[in-house]
């Protein structure tokens, strides 16, 4: 298997050209250079495939003109903006690579001895980090993992969406029944919507009566609220202070928020189940679900970020994919800290994050190895942190070997499965 994984370029050779872009929405500027430092005045050229194919054109007039063999092409980390230009030369003979928005931050200083930042300066700062060799070769998810990352990051977002939503929701039951948000605080749950979808004020759950409260309270959490919890949102609809002027108007934006938020609940729920089928073509699936605490969701999630466990060799690679390499800052006699990079993938490291709560439970496979740290002294949040990266090696040792997590297992992470 072809392990193209992400790498450092390493410094470029005599007979490479030199190739920067620098991504913006509508306009890119790109910039040449060749090994002797000839090099082309920085130019624009627009974010769709007819600038795409200006900018090609012109950098294969460059390479003729100069006789070079090799091309490398590095764009600055953009999001977004940089794909079409990223999947339009995937298929060219030349050598994709990334550059580190901090490298460039701080090479942009000593470039002229000026913090001037300008459209015709960034790509030129660009090409000398790539010159340098402080770029990262570029691997793009393809197959079953693009999804999964698309799909991961759109329930992501979606999830955003309905907080934000539920949040606009609090505040306006806040002024017409503040009362409410004391006696039912689970916001998301289903009796909470229903009763917010269907009775808001106080006057419509005094009208309603406490039997009928009871009863529905009941019907719509199955069981988990009864009678007390009715008597205490009917008593507080009867104490409540919350306005009356200007109350229809809020009514409809409330009942505006419950639809959205009832939307984006079914959304999600297709994404998850969209995420969950596309989680069965990734061959080593069964692994990564074969621990305790992993569902198919996080497992999804951990295969659409990393794109392939397959293409890292060491666990060193990918922690530094995740931000979850460790780094100190130490001089003379002073022994700094060793803390997290965090500067990889900031939603790799939220997976893990909540993957590790999970496991540091009571029931948890690694709840040992967390009371042990605790022990020793270690703040909660270092020892959250410890088992996010331990997860992390947990997950690649089991891909890289074929396995299946073995819980108490005291030689070895899993048992190897058949070939």
């Amino acid at each position: 298997m072809s392990r193209n994984k992400p790498k450092k370029l390493g410094k470029v050779n005599g007979n490479t050209l030199i190739a920067a872009i620098d991504v913006g929405k509508k306009m890119n500027y790109g910039y040449f250079r060749a090994p002797d430092g000839r090099d082309v005045k920085p130019f624009a050229f627009y974010n769709l495939r007819d600038g795409f194919e200006e900018f090609w054109t012109k950098l294969i007039g460059f390479q003729k003109g100069h006789n070079l063999e090799e091309i490398v092409v590095g764009f600055e980390s953009t999001g977004p903006y940089a794909e079409p230009m990223l999947h339009f030369l995937k298929n060219k003979k030349v050598t994709l690579v990334q550059t580190n928005p901090m490298h460039t931050k701080r090479l942009k200083e000593l470039t002229g001895n000026s913090p001037n930042k300008t459209d015709e300066k960034d790509p030129k700062v660009i090409a000398d980090i790539i010159a340098l060799g402080h770029a990262l070769t570029l691997v793009i998810p393809e197959g079953p993992a693009a999804e999964l990352r698309r799909l991961s990051q759109a329930r992501e977002r979606a999830i955003k969406t309905r907080t934000a939503m539920g949040n606009q929701l609090q505040h306006l039951l806040f002024v017409i029944f503040p009362e409410f948000l004391w006696t039912m605080k689970h916001m998301k749950s289903k009796s909470v919507l229903y009763l917010v979808e269907n009775c808001p004020t106080p006057e419509s759950i005094i009208a309603m009566g406490i039997e009928a409260l009871c009863e529905i309270l009941r019907k719509t959490s199955r069981g988990k609220l009864g009678q007390d919890r009715a008597k205490q949102v009917f008593e507080a609809a009867q104490k409540s202070i919350g306005i009356s002027e200007g109350k229809e108007s809020i009514l409809l934006e409330i009942n505006h928020l419950v639809l959205n938020i009832r939307n984006e609940d079914r959304f999600i729920e297709n994404l998850e189940n969209q995420m969950k089928h596309n989680l069965k073509e990734v061959p080593y699936s069964h692994s990564i679900l074969s621990i305790k605490g992993i569902g198919e969701v996080t497992a999804a999630g951990l295969i659409g970020e990393v794109g392939d466990f397959r293409k890292f060799s060491t666990i060193s690679e990918m922690m530094k994919l995740a931000g979850l390499d460790l780094y100190e800052i130490s001089s003379g006699r002073r022994k700094g800290q060793r803390r997290i990079s965090k500067r990889g993938r900031s939603y790799l490291r939220k997976i893990l994050f909540f993957a590790a709560i999970n496991m540091v439970k009571e029931e948890g496979i690694l709840h040992a190895h967390y009371k042990e740290m605790l022990g020793r002294g270690m703040p909660k949040i270092k020892a959250l942190i410890a088992m996010c990266r331990k997860v992390l090696r947990i997950a690649f040792a089991i891909v890289r070997d074929n396995s299946v997590y073995v819980s108490n297992h005291q030689h070895s992470l899993g048992s190897k499965l058949a070939a």
